[in-house]
């Protein structure tokens, strides 16, 4: 028994081996074998929009479509790089789509699940950005792009987010241990997992006097990282490049 998360892929062109890997690695026996498979967002570096028509969002769907026709459920929850993902091609890669803050039953301990930007609210120039780029009327304004159109904007804002990241301390680009507390407070848990930070870890703490546990996920860029849970517990380990 043991169910699998992953983030912060940031699958792209410029890396083919980091796309190798993550087809190895749902095709492997302990994914097909797992009770089911969590993507916590940023699976690509930019998205553009279901009707993408380069080859890589073609590789995804197929992997992990396989997977799931083999059995075992792909949730996915859209990270601040794929935000535009949507049904169209959660129905073509066999995505389970989840809302960020849902909360899961994992072998009998509620989990809270997040992709973690919005814990940084230490990053107040970041957190004003996501909020006007999340409303319906800005995403319909850049879907009706053309394809061309919406790929240079892509590359310009991931040339600002380099910018942006460049020249922000990371304690100011990390959670927030008052808004961690506060949202897992809410949430009614004590076991909050999530990405977004590519800072892999496993911190245990009090909360309100009780233990909890924060997981974060690490990225893609060098390796691979996987968080495995089961009844027993929490393993977070890397996955090297072939």
């Amino acid at each position: 028994m043991a169910t699998l998360f992953i983030a912060d892929l940031h699958l792209d062109d410029s890396r083919p081996q980091i796309t190798h890997l993550f087809e190895q690695f749902l095709a492997s026996d302990e994914v097909r074998s797992a009770d089911a498979l969590y993507i916590l967002g940023d699976l690509v570096e930019a998205w553009i929009g279901d009707d993408d028509d380069a080859a890589l969002p073609g590789r995804i769907a197929l992997a992990t479509k396989t997977l799931r026709d083999a059995g075992v459920p792909v949730y996915f929850m859209v990270g601040n790089r794929d935000f535009l993902l949507g049904e169209d091609f959660a129905r073509r890669a066999g995505f389970t789509l989840l809302s960020d803050g849902t909360v899961h039953d994992l072998y009998g301990r509620p989990t809270l699940l997040m992709h973690g930007d919005v814990l940084c609210t230490d990053d107040a120039a970041y957190q004003t950005v996501r909020k006007q780029v999340r409303t319906p009327e800005w995403m319909a304004q850049v879907l009706s792009m053309p394809l061309a159109a919406r790929r240079a904007f892509a590359a310009k804002a991931r040339e600002d987010s380099r910018a942006h990241t460049g020249s922000t301390m990371e304690t100011i680009m990390d959670v927030n241990a008052d808004a961690v507390a506060e949202t897992m407070r809410n949430a009614g848990v004590k076991r909050l997992i999530h990405g977004h930070t590519h800072r892999p870890a496993i911190h245990r703490f009090d909360l309100d006097g009780q233990p909890a546990e924060r997981i974060v996920l690490g990225d893609w860029y060098e390796q691979g990282s996987v968080l495995r849970i089961t009844p027993e517990g929490a393993e977070l380990r890397g996955l090297p490049l072939p």
